[in-house]
């Protein structure tokens, strides 16, 4: 696998931050919108499929890290490349589902959209956990994109010394991503 690009910052910096905002405006406004489509199954599946690459994503990045401190970087280039891809499957799926689904409420166990007080103190402290971990979550899954975007870009235009200094700031927060995902998936599951 022998992918490069030419180098050309300006270009990069304007399609990655591009990108990166089309993307967390496509989120954000998809967000907020439902089709009332009958899919023939039950859209919340597109939810399990999203921890499930998320895990994968994972154990990849672990892969990652351990072929690049090996030094079998063509090994860690394929392996980041498969990460790279599931995450724009994942994008994908994640805003199906949402589309599809929508929004489900942590603690709504009737499932009326609406979380009464008692629907909340029965939820207790796993609530505000809830809370933390998803806020973190999307906090860090907007903030990683163009850091994933980057370190990439580093790698394939072969600036093997900037790609693994920004690297020790992307894997971290995309590996938190990751994990945190299907944390987030169980815990609001049970909501469906």
């Amino acid at each position: 696998m022998n992918l490069t690009l030419e180098k050309n910052d300006r270009l990069a910096k304007w399609l990655i931050y591009s990108f990166s905002a089309v993307v967390f405006i496509a989120v954000t406004v998809l967000e907020r919108i439902t089709l009332d489509v009958d899919l023939g199954f039950n859209p919340h599946i597109l939810a399990m499929v999203n921890a499930i690459i998320n895990s994968i994503v994972s154990v990849l990045l672990i892969a990652g890290l351990i072929t690049a401190k090996r030094g079998a970087y063509d090994a860690h280039r394929k392996i980041m490349m498969a990460a790279i891809l599931l995450s724009v499957l994942f994008l994908l799926t994640y805003i199906a589902h949402h589309l599809f689904a929508g929004s489900t409420w942590y603690g709504d166990t009737d499932k009326n959209g609406i979380v009464s007080e008692a629907e909340k103190a029965a939820a207790g402290a796993s609530r505000t956990i809830y809370f933390f971990i998803l806020g973190t979550h999307i906090l860090l899954a907007g903030v990683s994109l163009p850091f994933i975007l980057f370190t990439a870009y580093r790698a394939l235009t072969g600036e093997n010394a900037r790609h693994r200094k920004i690297a020790k700031i992307t894997w971290p927060m995309w590996f938190y991503v990751a994990v945190t995902g299907p944390i987030v998936y169980l815990m609001i599951s049970q909501y469906h």
